[in-house]
């Protein structure tokens, strides 16, 4: 007998079609799929909601993710944005509170990475698809490979562990409180390349102060590998050891490379801070204050006296506000990706922002 592998559809679905059809307009909107319990299973942006959505019904299941979603679904809800750009910023802060199940990560962009630098007893430096509470966050980086490989120089050259983060920690100063003395872990400390705080190898104190280089050297404040690195390369160009001289030209290549990368993250975060006026698809234009890449308030495009002097109230007060914590806000990297998004794509959005500074003389 012939069993039926593929699970039913939970509601009827030539009747939310045509539901859609009746009520969904082509605006942007930010819509949710939802289980016959009412839990939320997917979050949507969509420029025209009426076409997105219906799309979904033309999905060949299942085979297309969008048929499987639409299957599992029991309803379709939505509401509408003023604008595109509104509509992203739904999206992600709508799957960052609810964690909807078919929104792989949070919809995140997977081709970029940041370096973290996560504390405790030995801080380490490492390179992570996301970042999850480390004290020093860097990037968004393109290039994950030369990220890792101008990391894992730095770590060798400062002697900083790569080891996991669960390692046990025991520095030379607690070298009394054992009888025997202690192997490193690894062979990194035998060949020059780590300090060896997994074996009393290394003083807290000489410890941290690597770290604190490594993150000097990441923030651009000093240089100090780079100048071994030079050292060392020109030392073998005069002893006619050319093998040599080629393998420390590469490590300072790879050390140029992401010193000039970070500068230019950080940069590029930096530069998004402005106020961004927003025309909305149906008249409702916003005004967005927007600082490091994330969106601080929201308001109706200011127009009278009046609007224009409460809103710039609200300019000056995020101006005057101090930054602090991590040098990336990681409670707010999706939102940051997003918008760092949109103005790569729509660059000449750019020419409807004012910077925070300058924007209490514009009246209009």
């Amino acid at each position: 007998m012939a069993t039926n592998l593929l699970p039913l559809p939970t509601t009827d679905l030539t009747r939310l079609k045509e539901r859609v059809k009746r009520l969904a307009e082509d605006r942007p909107a930010v819509y949710r799929m939802v289980d016959p319990a009412g839990r939320v299973l997917y979050v949507g942006k969509a420029r025209k909601l009426r076409s997105r959505l219906l799309a979904y019904f033309r999905a060949k299941f299942p085979d297309d993710k969008a048929a499987r979603i639409l299957q599992a679904a029991h309803d379709i809800e939505w509401d509408y944005a003023p604008s595109e750009f509104a509509a992203l910023l739904g999206e992600i802060r709508a799957i960052k509170k609810l964690r909807p199940p078919y929104n792989v990560a949070g919809n995140r962009n997977r081709s970029a990475v940041f370096i973290t630098v996560l504390g405790g007893a030995a801080p380490r430096l490492a390179v992570a698809k996301w970042p999850h509470g480390e004290e020093r966050v860097y990037g968004p980086f393109n290039s994950g490979d030369r990220v890792r490989e101008g990391i894992r120089v730095l770590n060798d050259l400062l002697g900083l562990r790569d080891c996991a983060p669960k390692m046990p920690i025991v520095y030379a100063d607690q070298g009394d409180l054992f009888a025997e003395p202690r192997q490193a872990a690894c062979l990194r400390y035998d060949i020059g390349q780590c300090l060896g705080p997994c074996a009393a190898l290394v003083t807290q104190e000489r410890y941290r102060a690597a770290a604190m280089d490594a993150v000097a050297f990441l923030e651009a404040r000093a240089i100090r590998p780079v100048d071994r690195v030079v050292d060392a390369m020109e030392k073998a160009a005069a002893e006619a050891d050319f093998e040599g001289a080629a393998r420390w030209r590469e490590k300072f290549e790879a050390l140029e490379w992401l010193l000039s990368a970070n500068v230019r993250a950080r940069a590029a975060v930096d530069l998004l801070s402005f106020v961004y006026r927003d025309p909305g698809s149906h008249g409702d234009d916003r005004a967005y204050i927007i600082r490091r890449g994330t969106v601080r308030a929201a308001f109706p495009n200011p127009t009278t006296p009046i609007e224009i002097e409460a809103f710039g109230g609200a300019v000056r007060e995020e101006v005057a506000r101090e930054e602090t914590g991590t040098l990336l806000p990681v409670e707010r990297l999706d939102e940051m990706l997003v918008v760092m998004s949109w103005f790569r794509k729509h660059p000449e959005a750019l020419r409807r922002t004012t910077p925070l500074e300058g924007w209490g003389a514009v009246t209009t």
